[in-house]
């Protein structure tokens, strides 16, 4: 299994694909392709794979409000396949961003980003403009309701409110983690090398194939996770376990009970029905089932008091 893959001007939707399907395997990608900025290749329906593809989103009138945007904004479908993105003004100089997610956001909500700049000179490369620090964060705070189960639980958060946990996927799929990671709502984040994590996650077939990378990690100070399949489920107990949530399947199944029995009662009297109180990620599981049902749903009150309520019709 090679450690480091070099690619030369990819330029078809397949040599895309290809790329995205090496950067899942754990293996270190370094690739060239055309566009005249980040937002020609963003744009470029062939390459914007790359930087994690867009699409169109339809938000509720309660986020579009809060955002102040039209209800149908562009979103990034999926963490980008580089971590790192150059820009090659010209021949003596370079852009250099080091945060290819946070680039990407900001672009489209209308932010700028300015990058590091570098120049060749004849001793080596000389940084003429300091990078701007990432004005979004990938790391998902923790809601007050999971707060009180963990002091109920006699686990105490750190007086930031989270401790964001550094995980890196070991011939794991970034894109299912980051699924897992957005489903459950937890703070964590994907790390960009070894060095930079808390944690490696990899797979058991992993384990049988390469025993010598995973115990040099391990030599180096680093927890090294290990799940049997590369699927979002077996993500999703890896972090429930790491953030003590293993309560929270119980409190799924009792939510979505409730949810059923909402749209009976809709569908029979067709007035709206409220549900109990629940964490972002089960609200998103309620809101689902309903739309499932053809009915609408809508968010109402604060955390940790935030409800689904059961509407007779989409709004």
């Amino acid at each position: 299994m090679p450690e480091v893959i070099v690619i030369d001007e990819i330029g078809t939707e397949a040599e895309a694909l290809a790329a995205r399907t090496i950067a899942e395997r754990g293996v270190q990608l370094i690739a060239t392709a055309h566009g005249n900025s980040i937002d020609n290749l963003l744009m470029n329906p062939t390459l914007a794979d790359l930087l994690g593809g867009i699409h169109p989103v339809t938000l509720s009138d309660e986020e579009a409000r809060r955002r102040g945007t039209q209800k149908t904004v562009l979103e990034r479908k999926a963490p980008p396949t580089f971590d790192t993105l150059v820009e090659i003004r010209n021949r003596e100089e370079f852009s250099v961003y080091h945060d290819t997610v946070s680039v990407v956001d900001a672009f489209l909500r209308g932010r700028s980003t300015r990058p590091e700049v570098r120049i060749r000179k004849a001793e080596g490369f000389e940084v003429v403009e300091e990078v701007v620090p990432p004005v979004l964060t990938a790391a998902a705070p923790v809601d007050e309701p999971r707060k009180k189960r963990a002091r109920e639980r006699g686990v105490e958060e750190p007086a930031t409110g989270r401790k964001t946990v550094r995980i890196y996927p070991y011939g794991v799929s970034k894109d299912r983690l980051m699924r897992a990671i957005n489903d459950l709502q937890v703070s964590a984040t994907i790390a960009k090398t070894p060095k930079d994590a808390d944690v490696v996650l990899t797979l058991k077939s992993q384990e049988k194939r390469q025993p010598r990378t995973l115990k040099d990690l391990e030599d180096h100070g680093l927890e090294v996770a290990i799940i049997r399949s590369n699927t979002v489920s077996q993500m999703k107990s890896f972090l429930m376990g790491t953030f003590g949530l293993q309560d929270q399947k119980g409190e799924e199944e009792t939510a979505m009970t409730e949810v059923a029995e909402a749209l009976d009662r809709v569908m029979s009297y067709g007035k709206p029905v409220e549900l109990a109180p629940q964490s972002a990620h089960i609200r998103r599981l309620q809101h689902q089932l309903i739309e499932q049902h053809g009915l609408g749903s809508e968010s109402r009150g604060e955390v940790p008091w935030r409800r689904v309520i059961v509407l007779p019709t989409r709004g």
